[in-house]
């Protein structure tokens, strides 16, 4: 298994809930897609091409304040347990991990992590450079991300045009090659059916949303990555902007609902938080599915203070650790193994204990 023991919380700070409206925003990520002048992008590039890129990109973080520290993993020589562990933690994509109906990884396939940034190499883009913060906290992700940019374009040549701006594998990300993001909660809208609309109305406002894994996933758990559509003909700080403002608007209709379900429902909605509460402290068989439901129920409680006050911390690691490739890493099974929705089940009672206990 892959050893993230030299990065702080083994390269998730963003589960400590210190961020801004960690209640209602997991994390906040921001994405940069950049492409070397002169190399061949995804889809016309040769295994040598890509060798060179990551001996390239490799040898100019090592110059770069901001990947210094960096740890290089080679996702084409890892097995695809490791990969899956990887992609859990939000660290890759499925695509970069192999993770698709294929389940090949490509050669090049690259993560280079430090602790403050990251970047993935030879995903569909050379590179994308990527800065996760807890909570809602686009500026200081932002900062992070931008700073490793301007780090990394002052060692290399981008790909980029006086008039489109960076180009990219995928016409939809040119320009900016900015893909901002936030994992947001939104129990209280899904329970009253508002959803659907809240989320019509950020498609016609130029924004989207994705599941829990990015792109092609579900909304597990009423947890929705709502991000930017488009990078091309707006600078970062307008998308970045615009996005900002829509966020705080969806808080505030969520806040709302909230209201609405504790003033109209609160019957229903105290048996719902207790017995998510219930199932997860005393439950022998979780199927991951189940686990981020019943989260969700727990999240939900505790931010109306129906239940105990479980730190939102302990919450986060749940929602990371009872993924099935942390469960059969930890209890040293395959990935198809039959046990592990035992053994999920038993991982989340001892965190329930542990909280009980602090």
């Amino acid at each position: 298994m892959t050893d993230l023991a030299l990065v702080p919380d083994g390269g998730m700070p963003w589960l400590d809930a210190s961020g801004p409206n960690s209640d209602l925003v997991l994390s906040t990520r921001i994405r940069l897609a950049r492409n070397l002048a002169g190399r061949p992008f995804w889809g016309r590039n040769s295994p040598e091409d890509r060798e060179a890129i990551v001996t390239t990109i490799g040898a100019a973080a090592q110059d770069m304040p901001a990947l210094a520290d960096a740890t290089m993993y080679r996702l084409d020589a890892v097995s695809i347990a490791t990969r899956r562990w990887l992609n859990e933690r939000q660290l890759v994509s499925r695509e970069l991990a192999g993770l698709d109906a294929a389940g090949r990884v490509r050669s090049g396939a690259v993560l280079l992590l430090g602790r403050s940034a990251s970047a993935m190499i030879n995903e569909e883009d050379h590179v994308r450079l990527q800065g996760l913060r807890s909570g809602f906290a686009l500026e200081s992700a932002y900062g992070v991300t931008d700073r490793t940019d301007r780090e990394l374009g002052a060692r290399v040549s981008f790909a980029f045009h006086p008039e489109f701006g960076y180009l990219t594998a995928c016409p939809t990300n040119v320009g900016t090659g900015l893909r901002a993001s936030v994992l947001i909660h939104l129990p209280a809208l899904v329970l009253t059916k508002e959803i659907t609309k809240v989320l019509q109305g950020l498609a016609q406002v130029g924004l989207t949303y994705r599941g829990l894994f990015g792109e092609g996933s579900e909304a597990l758990g009423n947890l929705f990555q709502l991000s930017n559509q488009t990078t091309l003909g707006k600078s970062e700080a307008e998308l970045l902007d615009h996005l900002g403002r829509m966020v705080h608007q969806v808080m505030a209709y969520e806040e709302r609902a909230r209201t609405a379900l504790r003033r109209d429902a609160s019957a229903a909605l105290e048996d719902k938080a207790w017995r998510a509460w219930a199932v997860l402290k005393h439950a022998r068989t979780l199927s991951f599915e189940e686990t981020v439901d019943l989260l969700s129920g727990v999240r939900l409680g505790v931010g109306l203070r129906i239940l105990p006050d479980v730190p939102l911390y302990s919450l986060n690691r749940v929602l990371v650790l009872a993924q099935t490739a942390h469960v059969a890493e930890a209890a040293g099974l395959s990935l198809d193994a039959d046990a592990i929705p035992e053994h999920r089940a038993a991982f989340v009672r001892r965190m329930f204990e542990e909280v009980g206990h602090q």
